[in-house]
This record gives structure tokens, C-alpha cells and sequence, in this order.
């Protein structure tokens, strides 16, 4: 569906992002780092789900975060689009680590409440019609989901004005949605959930960790930031979660 409700295409951004192209821009230290982060982040987020719980990461072929779940004790499941949405997931889904499915993620092909978490990343910022998406994140959770959207509430709200600039650093980049806190909180309401956490990433925009590629610089130039709390209001892309309201 789009926004305005009418069913008009199908959820294919996945495709991209779990490409050998777009893992590129997570390639050399810098991009070890900001993963390291993220993925702290949401397995933080989902300290209190017990080991043995079943996860579904929709559009995780990019294989940031599944092996990760793996390791902690979690079931997990991730549903692609595409066949080849998966392939960074091959060897893993080999050694029976976890699943790959292929599947409309906009009409997931599962009961309600079907999993005890449900995590979306890379995904939401370039969907062709974001609230159904999330619709379909909350229906199959039993009990939360986890997602990351690049936030208004930071330098992303010059991004228009940045995007040559980045273009030219990171090469592979394409324009993408932000939301303001408000917006998530608004569509997750709609849904029967309540945000009950989030980590915002970084203070200063990814790409100019990007253009000097060093973590121990990045570490120093966040740090401030996080010190004094700026991050926590200014900082960008967000991880958040959301549980299930008791009775919905």
C-alpha cells in the first residue's frame, strides 16, 4: 500500500541494502565500528527476551544483526523479499545457525502475534510505504518490535543540502525518509504499542566518520555528545522499541 492506504507496489528496498554493493559502506574499521554500535544497541534493547526466543528480522539479509541474534540464544527467522536478498545469509542459514524466507513484507505470510520480537533495519528509511510496513511488523509480535529510522532531530535535517557532498564519499548513497520521533510514536500508538526505549546513534553525521575512517577519532569526536546528553536528543539514526500494550 502507500500512504494513503491503496495496495500499489511491493516492498523490494530490501534487496538493495542486503546487496555486496551496500556492504561495502560498512567495509574497513570505520564500518566495523558503526555496526558494533548498532548492534550493541539492539541487543541492549532486547535484554529482558529470553534465549529461545523466536525473532523475525524483516528485510535482514544484509546480515548485520541475525548472526548476532543467533549468538545470543534467540530463534531467529529472516524474511527477504528476494532469493537474493539472502545470500549474505547463505552459509549461515547452511550451518542451521537460522531461516531465510522469501516473502511479501507487506502482507507477511504469518498468523498474529506469531513471534516474541520482530527487529527491521535498514528498511523503514527507504519504504515504499512505511506505515503499512510497521503495521505488519506489529501484527506478527507478540510482544515488541525493534526498528532504526534516521531522525529529523539532527544535522539529517540539512541532508538535502549535504547529499553531493556524501554522494561523493560514500559513492553509493541514495536520498532517503526522516521521521521525527513524533512520527514513530504516532504509527507504533496506531498499532496498539508503546515506545518504551530508544538509542540514538551518533552526534555527528556518518559520513564524515566516513570521509577521516578512523574509530578511535570517531570515539572521541561522539564522546562529548553522549557525556553531556546531546546525543540523546540530537543523535541519529535512532534504535527504538516498542512493546505490545496489555489488552491490544
Amino acid at each position: 500500500m502507500n500512504e494513503a492506504g491503496g495496495l500499489d507496489a511491493r516492498e523490494t528496498a530490501d534487496v538493495e541494502t542486503a546487496s555486496e554493493d551496500y556492504a561495502r559502506r560498512f567495509a574497513g574499521p570505520i564500518g566495523a565500528w558503526f555496526l558494533d554500535e548498532q548492534t550493541r544497541a539492539t541487543l541492549a534493547l532486547l535484554g529482558d527476551l529470553h534465549p529461545g526466543s523466536t525473532v523475525l528480522d524483516v528485510g535482514g539479509g544484509h546480515a548485520q544483526l541475525a548472526p548476532a541474534l543467533a549468538d545470543a540464544g534467540y530463534d531467529v527467522l529472516v524474511v527477504g523479499s528476494a532469493a537474493e536478498a539472502g545470500h549474505r545469509l547463505a552459509g549461515w542459514v547452511a550451518a542451521g545457525r537460522g531461516r531465510y524466507q522469501v516473502a511479501d513484507l507487506l502482507a507477511l505470510p504469518f498468523p498474529d502475534r506469531s513471534f516474541d520480537a520482530v527487529i527491521c533495519f535498514r528498511l523503514l528509511a527507504h519504504s515504499v510505504a512505511w506505515p503499512d510496513l510497521l503495521g505488519q511488523l506489529c501484527r506478527v509480535s507478540r510482544r515488541m518490535v525493534v526498528l532504526d529510522y534516521p531522525s529529523t532531530h539532527s544535522v539529517n535535517r540539512v541532508a538535502d543540502r549535504l547529499f553531493a557532498w556524501k554522494k561523493r564519499i560514500e559513492r553509493n548513497t541514495r536520498p532517503f525518509r526522516l521521521f521525527s520521533p513524533a512520527d514513530i510514536r504516532t504509527e507504533f500508538d496506531r498499532q496498539g504499542f508503546e515506545v518504551v526505549g530508544q538509542r540514538p546513534q551518533f552526534l555527528w553525521p556518518m559520513v564524515l566518520h566516513r570521509a577521516h575512517g578512523s574509530p578511535g577519532l570517531a570515539r572521541g569526536l561522539e564522546a562529548p555528545g553522549r557525556l553531556l546528553g546531546v546525543t540523546a536528543r540530537l543523535g541519529s539514526p535512532v534504535v527504538v522499541r516498542a512493546d505490545r500494550r496489555d489488552g491490544t
